[in-house]
Parts: C-alpha cells; structure tokens; sequence
C-alpha cells in the first residue's frame, strides 16, 4: 500500500486574459499524486489537512472518488493555491497556505511506499515532522521536491534540506525548472547524477518538452514527450509521478528496496515510458486530471 503525506488545496486556475473568474480544482501535488495512483488502481492513504469547508469537502469527494482513503492531520481552514495560465498553458501558482499537523503523523499498517515533498517538506512547522518521519519509516521513500520559490526563501538554504531528503529517499523526481532555481547553470543530467550519489536508487528529471531522464546504480534513459495539444500543464508533473510509482509496483519493484536497486536498463525505460505517458494524458485536459488505468492503455496502444 502507498501513503501519501502532504498538502491537499483547492487550485483556483486563472486564464490568460483580463477579467477571466478562475474555475476551482482540488489540487495540491501530494494529493495530485495520491488521486492518480488511486484511479491506477494502486491502493493509497492520503495523509494531509483540509478544513471542514465547502472546499475541503469538495476535494474529499475528488479524492473518494477515486479511492483514495483520506485521513486528515489539522482542520485548519482549506488552503488555495491560484494558477495564473500564460498563452501556452505553463502555470504561475499563487498560494495561501499553512502546514501545521496536529494530529499525529504515523504511516497506516501495511504502508510498504511512502511518498512525499512539496510544501509539505518545505513549510514549518510541518515540514520537521515529516523529515523525522521519513528519517525513521522502514518503507521505500518517494520524493518530488515540487520547488515553489515564493514560499522555500532563498535558494542556498532551500537546497540544504532538498539535498537532506534526497539522501533520505530511494526514488526522487524533480522538474528542469526545480533544478535550474536550485542549482543555476547545471545541467539537469549532471544534477541528476549528483543526487544519485547522495543515495538513491533512482533519481529522474522531468524535461518539459524534451522529456524525461533518469539514472539508477547500473543505467540511464532518456524518454522523449509524447507530441498533444496541451490544454494547460497543472499536475502534469504529480501526474509522471503517479504513473511512475504505479509502474514500478507492477514490476515489483516499489516494496522491494534492494530490487528497487538492482533495477536496470529495460525497467527503467519501462517506468519512464509510463510516466511521460501519464503526464502527457493530463496535459491535454483542464485541471490536475491524472489518467485511470484504462485511459493510459487505450493511448499507450
């Protein structure tokens, strides 16, 4: 079973234009991700805090729609995250936020994957308690950095605790735009590599446009995007991550840590082609909109 810990908010998506009212999607990238492991079939917990509101209740729905067991850390009110859209789609995000657990934080019996980032990693006081949780949980570690550089403070003291939860984590995503605000003028595969060492199995850069590339113990792949029209690219890169995590429960390999490390060239170009396709399916629709199962083997075949 994956749980997943983190934020859970109500993205407030604003088009380009003057005058345009923004249309109200749960969102959040934990959550993002947490739905579209569920609608895979992957069974998984959402740890997270929403507030007994119109918007919490919403996004509770969202999420039981999908499966999605919910159990909620704080009733503080419902966070909003707005997503200003430029002419291409790219999201510019906008938050009103807090991160304050009050409830314990303790995976669910059965947890074998726990995956987290985001702000849920970046934002005090929460942002300690899930660091400790990940420093002491058996389970295999997941983690997307999910940079927002409005809410993380400079890029120097941003990238000590990123580089922290790397060293904690066996598979770790992050996006080229992440990489270029931590680490200006590196390329995303020498930052890949870098991070690599710091202990993980598995470490992928998401490349818009161009892709994906990932590097393990033994081998390195590069996948290309799959040519869409892109509606807008929210949760596009939740949405990798889902297919991602899923992929590599098929192959065995996400409750398995000493496999998750022998894993070579042929897994990997089969958990990056399932990952670039599930984002790909996303981006040509509204909203944080991950794939089911069926909708990622009908555009697969």
């Amino acid at each position: 079973m994956l749980t997943v810990v983190g934020e859970a908010l109500m993205d407030l998506v604003r088009p380009p234009g003057p005058a345009v009212p923004p249309a109200e999607h749960p969102g959040g990238s934990p959550a993002n991700v947490a739905l579209g492991t569920a609608r895979l079939g992957l069974p998984t917990t959402l740890l997270t805090q929403l507030g007994p509101d119109p918007r919490g209740e919403a996004i509770r729905r969202h999420l039981a729609s999908a499966g999605v067991a919910v159990r909620t850390l704080s009733d503080a009110p419902t966070s909003t995250a707005t997503a200003v859209l430029d002419e291409r789609g790219a999201a510019r995000y906008e938050f009103d936020i807090d991160w304050a657990p009050t409830r314990p934080l303790d995976l669910p019996p059965g947890s074998t994957c726990l995956h987290t980032g985001s702000l849920a990693t970046a934002l005090e006081p929460g942002a300690a308690a899930v660091e400790a949780l990940l420093a002491a949980t058996d389970a295999v570690i997941s983690y997307d950095p999910n940079v927002r550089p409005t809410l993380m403070g400079p890029p120097d003291e941003a990238r000590q605790r990123i580089e922290r939860l790397v060293a904690l984590a066996d598979v770790v995503k992050a996006s080229d735009e992440d990489l270029a605000w931590l680490y200006p003028g590196a390329s995303p595969a020498d930052v890949v590599k870098s991070w690599r060492g710091l202990g993980p199995a598995m470490v992928v850069a998401t490349l818009g446009a161009g892709g994906a590339y990932a590097v393990t113990a033994s081998a390195e792949h590069h996948c290309p995007a799959r040519p869409i029209t892109v509606a807008d690219t929210v949760g596009a890169g939740d949405a990798f991550t889902s297919g991602m995590l899923w992929r590599l429960e098929t192959l065995g390999l996400l409750a398995d840590r000493e496999a998750l490390r022998r894993m070579g060239s042929a897994h990997l170009a089969t958990v990056l082609d399932t990952a670039v396709t599930a984002s790909a399916i996303t981006c040509t629709r509204s909203g944080a909109e991950p794939p089911t199962r069926e909708e990622l083997e009908s555009f697969t075949a």
